[in-house]
C-alpha cells in the first residue's frame, strides 16, 4: 500500500542526454554486486537465517565477525541494490542474532560481554538496517533497549555510572560490566596474538621489544588474565567513546533529547580527562574516575589503550567517531576539537626520519615508540563535518602521497602487501576519494568503478574456490590455529560498495569499527517509496563547499521515466536552499529553483540527465531516519509484563 508522501519542492528534467562512463561503470557495478549478493547468500546463508557453522563456539569472541560479513547486504539496498537485499539482510539480521544466542555469545539480542573495537564492527549491520527501514518496529524497540545497556536505564547491564561519567569496563554488554574474565573468554584470540605486541611490560620471560606475546603459552596466558583482571577490567577507556554511535543511532528513531545528551556527556568527560592529563588523552580511567587508577598511576597501559598493539589508532578512532556523533546530534562543530587536539599533540612529538614525518603511535614505560607516519584518513573525515582549511593543512601535513593515494584493490587479508597498510572491510580509497572531491583527480570516478569491479570479480573467484567451501572451515576441535575460521565470511564476500557509496552519497564510507554512515546527501525511490537510487539512474557528487554541493543524476533508461528525492545529509541534519539547474546534454540550462526544505524530488525523463549546484545549512535539522513516508511513533513501542 502506497504511503503520504510529505510535501516537497519538485523538478522535472526531460531533457535526454549521452550518459557519460561514470554513469555506464555504476550500473555494470550494481549489476554484478546484486548479482554477487545473491549467490553469497545461497552459499552460505541456511533458508532459517542461520549460517553453516560449527555446533559449539566458545569464548566472548565471535558474533562481530558474521555480523560484519553480511552488514553490506543492507548498505547496498540503501544504495539503490535490489528490493530482495532487505529480504536478506533482515533474515541474516535475525539469524545471526539467534544463533550466536545459542552459542552463547548474545544475550537479549546483544553481544553480552566484549569490548567496543567489536561491538563497533558487529554493530554497524545494525545501524545500516536503520538506513534501510526505519519504520521496522522490531528495530525501534531494540534500538531503545539497547541504548538502555549504556544510560543506565536497564537495571541488569549496569555499565554506566551516571555520576562518574565512566562506562565501568573495557569489556561490557547486555550482561553489564565484566570485571573479571576467565581463559575461555579469550581462548579463540591466544593463536592469532601469538604475533602481536605483549599487553604488559612484566610478563614472565617475554621480551616487550621483540613485537610479539606467545598468548600459546599456557603460562604466559594465564598470567596475561590475572593481569588483565587486575589492571585493566575495571575503569573506562577511550575505545568505549564507540558506544555513541549506539546511543545516536536510538536517537534517529526516538528523538530522545536524554539520548543526546547523553552523548555529549560522554565526550565532554573525556574532553576533561585530557585536560586534566596535560593535553594527551589517557588510556585508563579506574572506577572512582581517576587516571590510572589501577596502573600505578600510569595513564598509558589501559585496554586498547597505547601501550596495545595498535596504539594510537585505537585512541584516535573512537574520538573521531564520537567527534562527528557530537557533531551530528547538536549541530556544534567544535565538538571536533576533541579529536584534532590529540592529532595536533601527536603531530607535535613526531620526528623526521628521511623524506617523512614520522609520529609516535604507542607509549611504553620507556616513553613515546613506533614511530611510523600517522594515517591521514582522519583528518578527512573531520573535514567532510567542518568544510575548514584548518583540517586540509592536518592533512597536508602527514604528506598523504606517500602514504596510499593510489587506488586500492585489497585482497583477502585486508592487508596490501606492497604498501602494509590495513584496508578493514574493504575502505581503502578514503584518500583518493577526497584528491577527487578537492579536483585534484577528475578521472577518480572511472577508476574507482572499475577497481571496485576487479575486486568483485576477485572475490566471486575467491567465494567459488574450494577455499571457500563452509564445510571445510568446519572441525569439532578447537586447535588454536583454526579458530580464525571466524573471519571466513568477512573473506569470502563479494558486497564492497566503496565506490558506489562515495561517489553518490559525497563523502567516504563510514569508519570501520563503530562509525555512523554520514553523507553529504542520500536518495530515495520516489514511485518505490524505498531509500536509493531508481534502478538505472546513476548519481556522481563531483564537489563540496560549506554551503553547496554540486551532484549530476542521470536516468539511464530509455523507455522509462524516474523520480528521484535527494536528502539533505545522510540522516536529514542539513537543508537545501536553491538548486541551481544545468543541462547534461545537448541544452544549456541554467535556472534556479528555491527548496528551502531537506528534499527536493526530480522526477528523470526517458534517457534524461542533470546537474544541480544546491546551496544548503548544513546541521540545522534534528537528524532522524525518517523518511518522505514515515508514519511509526517512536513512542509506539511495544511494553512488557512486569512479573
Amino acid at each position: 500500500m502506497m504511503k503520504q508522501q510529505k510535501d516537497m519542492q519538485k523538478l522535472r528534467i526531460d531533457e535526454m542526454c549521452v550518459p557519460p562512463e561514470w554513469a555506464l561503470l555504476q550500473q555494470q557495478l550494481m549489476t554484478v554486486l546484486n548479482e554477487a549478493a545473491e549467490e553469497f547468500v545461497e552459499r552460505y546463508v541456511q533458508p532459517d537465517g542461520t549460517l553453516v557453522w560449527r555446533k559449539v563456539w566458545p569464548g566472548m569472541d565471535g558474533s562481530d565477525d558474521p555480523y560484519e560479513g553480511f552488514m553490506n547486504l543492507a548498505l547496498l539496498y540503501v544504495l539503490g541494490g535490489k528490493k530482495e537485499l532487505y529480504g536478506h539482510a533482515r533474515k541474516v539480521w535475525e539469524g545471526i542474532t539467534w544463533q550466536w544466542t545459542e552459542y552463547g555469545q548474545i544475550y537479549r539480542e546483544f553481544d553480552g560481554y566484549y569490548d567496543w573495537m567489536h561491538h563497533g564492527e558487529g554493530y554497524l549491520f545494525f545501524y545500516f538496517l536503520g538506513l534501510a527501514d526505519p519504520e521496522s518496529l522490531r528495530d525501534r524497540q531494540r534500538a531503545r533497549r539497547f541504548a538502555s545497556f549504556y544510560t543506565g536505564e536497564d537495571s541488569e547491564a549496569q555499565n554506566y555510572d551516571k555520576e562518574k561519567k565512566l562506562i565501568r569496563s573495557p569489556i561490557n554488554g547486555s550482561r553489564g560490566p565484566r570485571f573479571v574474565m576467565t581463559e575461555e573468554d579469550w581462548m579463540t584470540h591466544r593463536g592469532i596474538l601469538d604475533d602481536y605486541l605483549a599487553p604488559f611490560e612484566d610478563l614472565t620471560g617475554v621480551d616487550i621489544n621483540s613485537g610479539k606475546c606467545p598468548w600459546s603459552n599456557d603460562e604466559v596466558y594465564r598470567e596475561i588474565i590475572a593481569k588483565m583482571n587486575e589492571r585493566m577490567a575495571k575503569g573506562d577507556v577511550p575505545l568505549n567513546l564507540n558506544a555513541t554511535s549506539l546511543i545516536a543511532h536510538a536517537y534517529m528513531y526516538s528523538g530522545d533529547e536524554q539520548l543526546r545528551k547523553w552523548v555529549t556527556e560522554y565526550i565532554a568527560a573525556w574532553r576533561d580527562r585530557a585536560v586534566l592529563n596535560g593535553g594527551i588523552m589517557p588510556d585508563n580511567v579506574g572506577l572512582s574516575g581517576i587516571i590510572g587508577e589501577y596502573n600505578d598511576g600510569k595513564w598509558w597501559g589501559g585496554y586498547y589503550g597505547w601501550r596495545w598493539s595498535h596504539g594510537l589508532f585505537t585512541i584516535v578512532e573512537p574520538l573521531t567517531n564520537a567527534a562527528m556523533n557530537a557533531v551530528l546530534l547538536t549541530g556544534d562543530k567544535n565538538w571536533l576539537n576533541v579529536i584534532r587536539k590529540q592529532l595536533d599533540i601527536n603531530y607535535s612529538l613526531g620526528r623526521q626520519e628521511g623524506n617523512l614525518w614520522v609520529v609516535p603511535h604507542k607509549h611504553l614505560d620507556s616513553g613515546w615508540t613506533d614511530y611510523k607516519p600517522a594515517n591521514p584518513a582522519y583528518p578527512i573525515y573531520l573535514w567532510t563535518v567542518s568544510m575548514e582549511d584548518g583540517d586540509i593543512e592536518r592533512y597536508e601535513r602527514l604528506q598523504a602521497a606517500d602514504f596510499y593515494k593510489e587506488i586500492e584493490v585489497p585482497i583477502v587479508s585486508g592487508r596490501n602487501p606492497n604498501t602494509g597498510k590495513e584496508t578493514k572491510h574493504y575502505i581503502a580509497n578514503t584518500i583518493p576519494w577526497f584528491e577527487f572531491i578537492r579536483g585534484n583527480d577528475r578521472s577518480y570516478p572511472e577508476n574507482i568503478l572499475k577497481a571496485n569491479y576487479t575486486l568483485v570479480t576477485k572475490q566471486l573467484e575467491k567465494m567459488r574456490s574450494p577455499e571457500g567451501n563452509p564445510e571445510s572451515w568446519i572441525s569439532d576441535g578447537y586447535s588454536l590455529g583454526d579458530l580464525s575460521s571466524i573471519h571466513k565470511w568477512q573473506e569470502m564476500c563479494p558486497v564492497y560498495p566503496e565506490g558506489l557509496l562515495q561517489l553518490t552519497l559525497g563523502a567516504p564510507m563510514h569508519i570501520s569499527h563503530g562509525g555512523l554512515q554520514h553523507a553529504r546527501v542520500r536518495y530515495y525511490d520516489a514511485a518505490a517509496q524505498r531509500p536509493g537510487l531508481p534502478p538505472q539512474v546513476s548519481a556522481l557528487v563531483e564537489a563540496l563547499t560549506d554551503n553547496s554541493v554540486t551532484l549530476s543524476l542521470i536516468n539511464l533508461d530509455l523507455f522509462e521515466g524516474k523520480e528521484v528525492i535527494i536528502q539533505a545529509g545522510g540522516f536529514g541534519e542539513h537543508c537545501f536552499h536553491e538548486a541551481v539547474v544545468s543541462g547534461s546534454g545537448k541544452k544549456e540550462m541554467n535556472e534556479s529553483l528555491s527548496v528551502d526544505g531537506k528534499w527536493l524530488q526530480v522526477s528523470l525523463g526517458k534517457g534524461a540527465g542533470v546537474k544541480l549546484q544546491m546551496s544548503m545549512s548544513r546541521y540545522v535539522n534534528q537528524p532522524t531516519y525518517e523518511t518522505p513516508w514515515s508514519q511509526a511513533d517512536p513512542d509506539n513501542l511495544i511494553q512488557g509484563r512486569e512479573i
